[in-house]
Order: C-alpha cells, then structure tokens, then sequence
C-alpha cells in the first residue's frame, strides 16, 4: 500500500553526510526518490515518506549497519521545534509523552508507545507499515534515536534494562551492544527497549515552564499544519493512483480537487513536491509491484501506467531506478 505520510529532509540529509564522508555521489543515493540536490537547500521543505524510503533503501544497499549509525548521530537538535520543546519539558516522562503526541513531527513509520507497569518503562515500536526489506533498518533508525534523544535530553546515559526486535539477529549483531549496552533479544513481537520506572520522574537540566509552553503551542500549530497538508497530499495521491493509466494532467487533477491549476501548483511547491514528481512516484510504485509480481508483459505495464510506447516506459523506469524494467524483473 502506498503511504501518504510526510516528512522532514532531516533523514535524508543525514543519510548524505554520512556517505560523503565515504566519498558517496549524493545522486547515487537519492537515484528514483524525486528528490534532487536543490531540495536539501530547504530548511521546511516537506517530502513523503515513501521518498525517505527511497533514500534509505539505497543507503541500505551499500551499507548494512547503517541504521544504526543513523540512529546514533539522530540527535534531539534534529527535531526543531519539536526538539526545544522536549528539553525545556519538566520531567523526563513529560518530554517522551509530548514526543508521542506529535508521531508526525518525529517522522517515525511506526506506532511508539509509552508503557508504564509501575517498575519498567517500556518504549516500543511497533506496527511498521509498508517497505518490509526495510524493517529491520527502521527498527535500528529507530530505536537508536530515541535512546539517543533520551540521553540527550538527561544530560547523560540513560542506563537500559534490556531491549528487544522484531527481526532475526543480524550477522552484525555485536554492533548493538555500544548503542544499547544491555541485554537484547530477537525474535520479537515489537521493537523495544525498557529502563527503570524511576527516570521517568527524573527533572531535565535545560527545563524551563515558559520555553516549553511557547515551544509546546508551535508544535501544536505545526502538527495540525503539518496534518492537514497530509490529508491533502492523500487525496491527491487517491486521485492520481486511480488514473495511472490515463493521468487528468495538472488541469485536470485541479478540477478533481476543487481548486485552480495555480493554487494547486502552489500548494506542491509548498510540499517541494510537483505533479509531475508524485506522478512518477506513484508510477515507479506500481511498476515495481507489477514487475514483481512476474506476470504482465513489460508491454502491458507500460500501458497501464499510461506510457504511450513501451520505450518511453523503459526510459522512466532507467531514470528512477538507475535499472532497466527487465533486469528490475530478473
């Protein structure tokens, strides 16, 4: 199922950094997201998830600890103002409730939770959504982060008790043990990790009543913005998933929406999205469904997604995948 979620370059440019270290051409790792070199310059600038993980898959393929080397370097400064609000809170349970509030702004793929049984607190992930080959990836990015948020918000190390996957160990598994230092397991029904109840109360250094109200409000207003522009964004993508074969054009998408072709144009460009860049996003996921599916004829699919000749097809899918449909296929 294609997500409509979205979400921050932050991730992204993470992913850039820590390759360019490795000499890593940043074409090679956005290759078939629609995200181009120019949109990093952004600060706001707003991307699907499906995009993101784009990114990450390409990241994945060259290196595959790479979650968890992101989840390192994911800090809370990372989050803007979500990110202020979190250290000006009182107590540490008050800035992971306030963290859980607001899943939009920490760009997560699943569904976290704060479980309390009175000795352990428990924050865990689950219900990870879309992109299985990404799932253990995810649950590192994760996981990581949000040890990492915890002790940055504390000033030190938040001690864990133990903390456990969903996924089969990896052959990297000795990886874990710096970024979580306690015992893990795999296997799991959820991603977790849990420390003692008592650091829920624990007051944080930088808290401050009048930043975290102010910070508190900003959040509040980006988040119905910031949703808003989601429930939007899912109805175009409704739209347009359901004409592949025969795309209505900007014009005609505007109609469909109830608004002018310009006021549309403006509202994508807001996104740092286009009609043409979720059109060919939207294409590129049918296509690689249908290719892996193994059945239709590469003619046959260049028809469905609206591609006049099969040629022009072949050319798309070369330009998002950096692949040909066949060798995709094989």
């Amino acid at each position: 199922m294609l997500h409509s979620h979205l979400t921050t370059l932050n991730a992204v440019s993470l992913i850039l950094q820590v390759f360019q270290e490795d000499g890593v051409d940043p074409r090679q790792l956005l290759a078939g997201s629609g995200i181009g070199p120019a949109d990093l310059g952004h600060a706001d600038a707003r991307i699907t998830t499906q995009q993101e993980l784009q990114v990450c898959a390409n990241a994945l393929a060259r290196r595959e600890d790479i979650g968890l080397e992101l989840g390192r370097r994911m800090h809370v400064s990372c989050y803007g103002m979500l990110g202020y609000a979190l250290l000006s809170s009182a107590t540490l349970g008050d800035a992971l409730r306030l963290a859980l509030n607001y899943p939009a702004l920490l760009g997560t793929v699943f569904q976290l939770r704060l479980v309390d049984d009175g000795q352990r607190a428990w924050l865990s992930a689950s219900e990870h959504y879309d992109a299985p080959g990404l799932a253990a990836f995810n649950a590192e990015f994760c996981l990581v982060s949000l040890k990492v948020i915890c002790d940055d918000l504390l000033g030190r190390p938040l001690p864990l008790l133990t903390a456990r996957f969903e996924h089969p160990r990896p052959g990297y598994h000795t990886l874990y043990d710096s970024a979580f230092q306690c015992p893990l397991g795999f296997d799991a029904s959820d991603n977790a990790f849990a420390f003692e109840r008592r650091w829920l109360d624990m007051p944080l250094p930088l808290a401050d009543p009048v930043t975290h109200k102010a910070m508190g409000e900003r959040c509040r207003r980006l988040n119905l913005e910031f949703t808003g522009r989601q429930a939007w964004l899912g109805r175009i993508r409704q739209l347009l998933v359901q004409q592949l074969d025969a795309a209505p054009g900007l014009e005609g998408l505007a109609r469909q929406m109830n608004c002018s072709s310009r006021t549309l144009r403006r509202h994508l460009q807001a996104l740092g999205s286009s009609y043409q860049q979720l059109l060919d996003e939207l294409r590129f996921e049918r296509a690689k469904q249908l290719l892996a599916e193994d059945e239709m004829p590469i003619y046959r699919i260049a028809e469905t997604l609206g591609f006049s000749e099969t040629a022009s097809f072949r050319h798309a899918f070369q330009r998002w995948s950096g692949m040909a449909p066949s060798h995709f296929r094989n």
